[in-house]
């Protein structure tokens, strides 16, 4: 195995299958990035659950292939200077091949490792359509803000994905928060309709691997298939991760369509407002709204500790309402939202609100993307 490759995009393909790799795997050849050399260079890497691929083109002198500690192999190549890195195999040792990296005068010798455990790679499942690389990664930021951090609630750590013909919808929830976003894309048959729930931190991860202006393949299998497998593919980097058995809760009957009482206000200033109200308030604590045809006034803290207090212009319509957030899931859907201005939709104290975005005081709202959030206790 010999071969020449620019180094930016060794570093990028590198970087990416990486990603895959566990830190304490259960065999050591989950430690490593598969090199394999034929008329082009292909990368992998997998941790069972997720396995990723990168392709590239370089100047190739001999094929074959090799399987070398893939965090040493992504350390060495963002070290090396920008120089093309030539890459050859020795076998010279014959208790112990090694590759060579070598980048001007810069020079490293890597034992491989024994690849006759390295497990046989999922294949992507049959392809289900294409959708802009920019609306992709938009979702998912947008939505795995909601997803849930505890592990033994399993159901609420993934984004759900909903396929109904031309539209795709994004869903995430920890019980306390919902974030919903849908759009169009490209499906090859217009006719589908699935649904699959996803690690979130592995939608975070394909969303990485976009580049401004690309599309994304989505690969799910067929909805009578009983495979349990989803493919991105992007910028020839392909990543194919198991789904989440668990069944997402049905949320469509939480969303209200009328509302007792509606604001709207700056974005951009009520975040600025949530932060400083923040400083005082206790993670158990909510920051208090208390929404009037007056304005909006914010309180927080408690009588024998700090406390502090801010009022701001908005339109407002409905009766005076009272009610108490959790800060960090405020400014969590706030950042999400998209346009200059929020609409808070408010049907009681106690129940949630639903957070949109305006792009115009005056204008429609743009409930591509709601972002629910459950009031606290006062």
């Amino acid at each position: 195995m010999e071969f020449v490759v620019d180094r930016d995009p060794l570093i990028d393909a590198v970087n990416w299958v990486a990603r895959s790799l566990s830190a304490r795997p259960v065999i050591s050849a989950l430690l490593g990035i598969k090199i394999e050399v034929g008329t082009e260079i292909t990368l992998s890497g997998t941790n069972h659950e997720t396995s990723t691929t990168a392709v590239l083109t370089a100047d190739i002198t001999k094929k074959g292939t090799v399987l070398v500690k893939g965090q040493l192999l992504a350390e060495i190549v963002r070290a090396l200077p920008s120089q093309p890195i030539k890459f050859s195999y020795d076998e010279s040792n014959s208790s112990e091949s090694r590759v060579i990296v070598t980048a001007g005068s810069a020079r490293f010798v890597l034992p491989t490792i024994e690849s006759f455990e390295y497990p046989t790679l999922p294949t992507l499942p049959s392809t289900t359509g294409t959708i802009l690389g920019d609306d992709f990664a938009k979702a998912v930021a947008q939505v795995a803000v909601a997803a849930g951090r505890d592990d033994s609630i399993p159901q609420n750590t993934g984004v759900n994905i909903t396929i109904n013909k031309t539209h795709i919808s994004f869903a995430a929830t920890d019980r306390y928060r919902l974030a919903v976003k849908n759009l169009e894309w490209n499906p090859n048959n217009t006719d589908i309709e699935t649904s699959v729930l996803v690690r979130a931190r592995t939608l975070q991860d394909a969303a990485k691997v976009i580049t401004a202006g690309s599309s994304l393949t989505l690969a799910l299998p067929a909805p009578e298939s009983k495979e349990s497998m989803i493919g991105f593919v992007s910028n020839n980097k392909t990543m194919v991760s198991r789904t989440m058995g668990d069944k997402f809760p049905s949320f469509n009957h939480l969303i209200p369509t009328e509302f007792k009482a509606e604001a709207i206000i700056d974005v951009g200033l009520l975040l600025d407002a949530v932060r400083r109200i923040a400083l005082v308030a206790d993670k158990t604590q909510p920051i208090i709204f208390t929404f009037s045809e007056g304005g909006l006034k914010l309180e927080a803290g408690g009588a024998q500790d700090a406390q502090a207090s801010e009022a701001l212009e908005m339109d407002y319509t409905g009766e005076e309402m009272r009610t108490g957030y959790n800060p960090s899931y405020l400014i969590d859907g706030l950042q999400a939202i998209s346009g200059t201005f929020v609409h808070f939709g408010l049907t009681a104290y106690n129940k949630l609100a639903v957070l949109t975005g305006k792009t115009e005081a005056t204008g429609d709202r743009d409930t591509s993307y709601m972002y629910l959030l459950n009031p606290m206790r006062l």
